[in-house]
């Protein structure tokens, strides 16, 4: 028995095809709606394109923009119009008065029942699976009234009705919805331009309908890129099968595994907490360069390190840092502040954490840091919430995510972070400044750890050429996480330091 309900076809855009859980009903007629310049015409064109590549014939009727503009747009994305027929309403070719090539029809002068009916006999002729219609802007002003508007687009719609044809009705958005004209349609996609504080804008796609068809709801990030729309969905439609994996992950220092109980757990998160230059980093990167010699894969998020500085502080602890990237078992991403936007990161974390071609997995992720992620995207709300779901993505994977946030201040009882998110992560290693002897040096201690025990004591370490060296537990001080501690014992109890040490 036949389905009542049509086949989905592709908009020519892999990423709106998903968040339209496969694309969009055919036959059916749907409104794509937003500012000049938020990339209808960019949209309309990839979706022509796309019934090209499927043998499909397309119509772009225009009455806005002239075919040369549409071949302008098309050649800077790369694109061939050939096997799209172009009905141009604006035409100027053979006008003798020059002050009437700059000019758009006067609704006096030209009967809209006329222009359309020039559209319906090319469409009848034709006879195409795809049509676009460019923009409903200029027929509601040839209509001279919203009633015969409204009118002519329900009888565009009656016309297309059985005809096998998928059509796009391109409309400028004011601010201020068309509910008749929504009502109208099978689905509505909105396009969205906003100005940030700072950084670059900021573009955004909505499907506020999609009759008979689910979606993934809410706005989702893009860019105009050369190549058409660069569309990142909020979330995934991906679903995952099976029990994560849940072993313990070991940091390749003795020590330091002793100190969280054997390890962290793949699967989970863990929050190395502390002030700046304490040596956070550093321990995420033990993580990353053991897992690479162990042959598994590790990304590294970037937010405010350069590249450059990196590979001089990873020299410093003894790891062949570009050996590993050259292999293709550590890849590091640096990310621009200002121009990186929630979904955008989100998209580019499923990206990569996907097993290379080799079939490597990825096992550790290391997010470097929070305060740099929150402060490339300084104009955004909810960003805890949006990380929350991406530690949930990446544990169910049985990936290993560390995620480093420097604390405010470097010494005392006062220091604070950016946001709680210690309720986020499964693990909390903390990280403090303390002075002795008139030196500054540094303890760690495991503070939290969900999935099984771990040791509590705080012990000095320092970082060295031979990675990360954790002394014994210190046991004659007390006071060590306020900085300033109290010392009761004797000073061959801490580590020894020489001038070599880069911390």
């Amino acid at each position: 028995m036949n389905s009542i309900t049509p086949a989905k076809i592709s908009t020519g855009n892999a990423s709106l095809d998903e968040i339209l859980l496969g694309g969009l009903t055919s036959d059916r007629l749907y409104l794509v709606e937003g500012m000049p310049g938020t990339g209808k015409t960019t949209l309309a064109l990839q979706f022509l394109l796309e019934g090209v590549r499927s043998g499909e014939k397309g119509l772009y009727v225009t009455l806005s923009e002239t075919k040369r503009e549409l071949e302008g747009v098309a050649e800077s994305h790369g694109w061939d119009l050939s096997g799209i027929d172009i009905y141009e309403l604006v035409d100027t070719e053979g006008v003798e008065d020059p002050r009437l090539q700059y000019t758009m029809f006067e609704p006096a002068e030209i009967e809209l029942g006329t222009t359309v009916d020039g559209v319906l006999e090319r469409v009848k002729a034709l006879q195409p699976k795809r049509v676009v219609f460019d923009s409903l802007s200029e027929m509601r002003l040839l209509s001279q009234g919203s009633l015969r508007y409204r009118r002519q687009i329900l009888a565009l719609k009656q016309f297309f009705v059985g005809r096998g044809c998928t059509v796009l009705l391109l409309d400028d958005y004011s601010g201020v919805d068309d509910q008749h004209l929504q009502s109208i349609a099978h689905g509505v996609i909105r396009l969205e331009h906003l100005l940030s504080d700072y950084g670059g804008e900021r573009r955004r796609l909505r499907i506020l309908k999609h009759r008979g068809s689910t979606f993934i709801g809410g706005a989702h990030d893009m860019r105009i890129e050369r190549g058409g729309l660069q569309i990142y969905p909020r979330e995934t439609t991906e679903k995952f099968v099976g029990s994560p994996d849940t072993h313990l992950v070991n940091s390749g220092n003795e020590a330091f595994d002793n100190l969280l109980g054997g390890g962290l757990n793949a699967g989970t998160s863990a929050l190395l907490l502390g002030p700046a230059g304490v040596g956070k980093s550093s321990m995420a990167l033990q993580f990353a360069v053991t897992a690479a010699r162990r042959g598994e894969r590790a990304i590294l998020f970037q937010f405010e390190e350069s590249l450059q500085s990196l590979h001089v502080r990873s020299a410093g602890l003894g790891f062949d840092l570009q050996e590993h990237i050259d292999n293709g078992l550590i890849e590091i991403v640096n990310l621009i502040p200002g121009e990186i936007t929630p979904s955008e990161f989100a998209c580019m974390v499923r990206k990569t954490v996907q097993p290379d071609a080799q079939g490597r997995r990825v096992s550790i992720v290391t997010i470097d840091s929070i305060n740099g992620y929150l402060n490339s995207m300084p104009h955004e709300k909810f960003l805890v919430i949006q990380l929350h779901e991406m530690l949930q993505y990446l544990g169910k994977r049985g990936i290993l995510t560390l995620v480093v946030v420097a604390q405010h201040g470097m010494l005392g009882q006062l220091m604070g972070t950016p946001v709680d998110t210690s309720y986020l992560a499964d693990s909390v290693v903390l990280f403090r400044y303390f002075e002795a002897s008139g030196e500054i040096r540094q303890a760690i201690s495991v503070v939290k750890k969900r999935t099984g025990r771990h040791e509590r004591s705080i012990r000095e370490f320092k970082l060295s050429d031979k990675g990360v060296e954790i002394g014994p537990p210190l046991t004659q001080f007390r006071g060590i996480l306020t900085g300033v501690p109290d010392f009761m014992g004797e000073h061959n109890s801490l580590i020894e330091r020489t001038g070599n040490d880069p911390v």
